[in-house]
């Protein structure tokens, strides 16, 4: 008898240090996948694996067409109207997917990249504490294939001349790419 409540107390003892190292193991959700997200602040989500192999091929192909929008700050004078349009924000979208295009093959699929550029409103009476006020805004990314949300991600840009958000594309464009095969 005393050996079976040795042995049930040995599993339960391997049972519970198997679940502690398991989950010590797991990835911080503030873990980053890829190098340049963890420049700046960089949140994202993948909702539809199943599709992301498509959407990836899709966009290496040259299949895709933007859709986008820019907020200025309207609390504060805003800086990024000085050094960012709409256009000029588009353009250096696709300088950035040229780099990233491995051959042009027409489809009937097109993949939708829709962005969103955010100036950090510093003056906004919402904003909560002194971190909120020190990136100069937001890029907010979502990759659509089907009028499905395949991918999603928002990292910050810091620089008020928005000097750095084609490097912030990049990052988004690399880590896109990155979950192909996975």
């Amino acid at each position: 008898m005393s050996k079976l409540i040795y042995l049930i107390l040995i599993s339960i003892v391997l049972f519970f240090a198997y679940g502690i190292i398991s989950e010590a193991n797991k990835p911080s959700k503030k873990e980053k996948r890829i190098s340049c997200q963890k420049e700046t602040i960089t949140f994202e989500k993948i909702p539809n694996t199943n599709l992301k192999d498509a959407a990836i091929t899709l966009f290496e192909s040259n299949n895709y067409f933007i859709n986008s929008h820019m907020e200025y700050s309207k609390f504060m004078k805003s800086e990024l109207v000085n050094y960012m349009t709409k256009e000029k924000a588009d353009n250096l979208l696709k300088e950035q997917i040229e780099n990233y295009i491995k051959k042009s093959k027409k489809s009937k699929n097109k993949l939708q990249i829709k962005y969103y550029i955010y100036e950090n409103d510093k003056e906004d009476s919402g904003k909560k504490g002194k971190k909120s006020k020190l990136y100069a805004g937001y890029l907010l990314f979502e990759f659509r294939l089907q009028d499905k949300l395949i991918y999603k991600i928002q990292t910050d840009y810091m620089k008020l001349d928005a000097s750095d958000i084609s490097n912030r594309m990049d990052c988004i464009l690399k880590s896109f790419i990155t979950l192909k095969g996975k």
